[in-house]
């Protein structure tokens, strides 16, 4: 694994893009540490007032992004609630079942959506790519906001097109790096910790697996439990046994931000 430490992109104005984001581990001044934020998702250094760092939704009606509260507004309506899709082949919790036991389905999309209770949350979808040891083979294999594909091309964050998806992260199996063995998907609130948000505060949170080629659901898992003491979910994982792939439908909560689920993969956090 790389020793280069990963700097985070700040929720800044400009809003970053790719060209201004060569690799993960691009220097801000002075670094970002722990101890200068309280989480991965705050400004390094002096860069001042939090700003968005993306537009709302088609569903959401404000001008503000969700979970942003306006000047002056501490607690933001929600917006509108997305329509849920009608699950094709539902799974429960801890439900692993094999993706595809003929082989055919090489292309996935795996279709994230969530409703919000509280105006305040501002939600994220990531993967982490890794090896048979649980730990990333390096920085470069987080999928996140910062970061919107994985090295070998195989992993990408996309914003869906249509439909009542919130995020989409598509992956080819085909290109996928020998070294890869699961594909870990986190859904997650930004600035959860330091401004008291959980995930009592989210209903309706998803994961839909499709076929990439015919678009048809193979499965799909909602979220069950919804606790005060979560801040980020584990939702689900795709998976290498004996050669194939399967999914497990995980639903695991933790009290960890973020920057805390990096430290569970080996991202190192700068």
């Amino acid at each position: 694994m790389s020793n280069a430490r990963i700097n985070i992109p700040a929720r800044t104005t400009p809003p970053f893009s790719r060209s201004d984001l060569s690799s993960l581990n691009a220097r801000h001044a002075p670094p970002l540490t722990r101890s200068s934020a309280g989480s991965i998702n705050k400004a390094a250094g002096s860069q001042g007032a939090e700003m968005p760092r993306r537009e709302p939704p088609p569903a959401a009606a404000p001008a503000a992004p969700a979970g942003r509260a306006p000047a002056g507004n501490p607690h933001p309506a929600p917006p509108a609630d997305i329509r849920l899709p009608v699950f094709q082949h539902p799974l429960r919790k801890g439900q692993k079942t094999p993706l595809d036991p003929s082989g055919r389905v090489r292309g996935i999309k795996a279709c994230f959506g969530w409703n919000i209770r509280d105006g305040r949350c501002d939600v994220d979808a990531s993967a982490f790519l890794v090896r048979d040891n649980g730990r990333v083979p390096g920085d470069e294999w987080f999928v996140f906001y910062g970061q919107p594909r994985s090295p070998d091309g195989s992993v990408e964050l996309k914003e869906p097109s249509g439909g009542s998806d919130r995020k989409l992260i598509t992956a080819d199996l085909g290109k996928l790096s020998p070294d890869i063995q699961r594909i870990v998907f986190v859904v997650t609130i930004h600035e959860a910790l330091e401004r008291g948000l959980n995930f009592s505060m989210l209903k309706d949170t998803y994961v839909r697996l499709l076929d990439a080629a015919t678009g048809e659901e193979i499965m799909s898992y909602c979220l069950e439990e919804y606790y005060q003491n979560v801040t980020s979910m584990t939702i689900g994982e795709l998976y290498l046994h004996n050669g194939q792939w399967k999914f497990n439908p995980v639903g695991n909560g933790v009290n960890r931000d973020l920057a805390g689920q990096c430290a569970v993969y080996g991202v190192v956090i700068g």
